[in-house]
């Protein structure tokens, strides 16, 4: 029986030992699913070897093959990333806010000021910058130790001046200055800036469209990822599953290929371009001796199994191809 390769693999991560950490998270028992990649593009293996040669005679040729330093490579090709697979990629932690613990986000929003130099700042502005269409309420980062900024931008959105003299206000005449180090905004509750040009006598910049750059403080919706100097790709027990199709039948038969210990390469790529194909996700990893979680009598690189290539699962499938149901006539 033969078959051919072609179907894209599922991938399936483990963790390899208990209390395996990844990210912030901390899976308590080895061969617990991590990760899964249900989105790959493609996915290949590779397997290599050194060769050197005993050589002598005339001509020198060769007489007697060593082989050695087998190295075994599985690189799959993922059309999506989510924050858990950056984590397995590149060994970053994975930060959730909280309330004792938010996190700032940057903002930036396109206004026009009026005569007195002021324009509001409104949910809807926030909700259509972060794509939070859901939320009502935001908290702004209105502290004097991170301060609003303002950019002047001519007709074409170029940045032509720049304005540090931005203060919040609580109301649209800016009477009433904000003094705490955050403010909510919702519905009801307004939130205004006033910008002044940067001279010994500030005045306000009258009518001007500007950038303004501030923060919005977040304890939930937002995850952060984190990549230290000292963050790598870790080991994990891998299981492809894919489809190897017969060659006598057209049949499509289960595979699943398992390594049981792999190292991912931490190098990866982000390609962000307004034009062409969107950025892929490659994860290599280098293949290592290791126990399968059946099997500790000896150490493999990689198990491939193939479901229906005997030559009864064959003889199975020829009788049942063949077999008359009660009801068929007969001729």
């Amino acid at each position: 029986m033969k078959f051919g390769v072609r179907e894209i693999c599922d991938v399936t991560f483990k963790t390899t030992a208990d209390n395996q950490k990844i990210g912030s998270k901390v899976f308590a028992k080895a061969g617990t699913p991590c990760f899964m990649i249900d989105t790959a593009k493609t996915s290949s293996m590779e397997q290599a070897t050194t060769t050197v040669y005993a050589q002598g005679g005339k001509g020198n040729t060769r007489l007697i093959a060593w082989e050695g330093e087998k190295t075994m490579t599985f690189t799959v090709e993922d059309a999506l990333i989510s924050p858990m697979g950056l984590a397995v990629l590149s060994g970053a932690g994975l930060i959730a806010p909280s309330q004792s613990a938010p996190m700032h986000v940057h903002v930036t929003l396109a206004k026009t000021l009026n005569a007195s130099g002021i324009a509001e700042i409104t949910v809807a502005d926030i909700k259509e910058e972060t794509g939070l269409n859901a939320y009502n309420t935001f908290m702004v980062c209105t502290s004097t130790a991170v301060p609003v900024y303002a950019t002047k931008l001519d007709g074409s959105g170029a940045g032509i001046d720049y304005y540090n003299n931005v203060l919040w206000y609580s109301d649209s005449t800016a009477t009433t200055a904000v003094s705490a180090t955050e403010y909510e905004i919702d519905g009801t509750a307004k939130l205004y800036v006033q910008v002044k040009d940067n001279q010994s006598t500030p005045a306000v910049v009258n009518g001007a469209t500007v950038m303004l750059d501030f923060y919005v403080i977040m304890t939930q919706a937002v995850q952060e990822i984190t990549i230290e100097p000292s963050d790598f790709g870790g080991y994990f027990y891998v299981e492809a599953q894919t489809l190897f199709r017969r060659e006598d039948s057209g049949q499509d038969m289960a595979a699943e290929i398992i390594f049981p210990r792999v190292k991912v390469q931490s190098g990866f790529t982000f390609a962000m371009a307004s034009s062409g194909d969107p950025s892929t996700f490659t994860f290599t990893m280098d293949a290592f001796p290791g126990y399968t979680q059946f099997d500790k009598t000896k150490k493999v690189m990689c198990v491939i199994q193939v479901i229906g290539t005997d030559a009864a699962a064959g003889a199975a499938e020829t009788a049942h191809a063949h077999t008359l149901d009660a009801d068929t006539p007969t001729f």
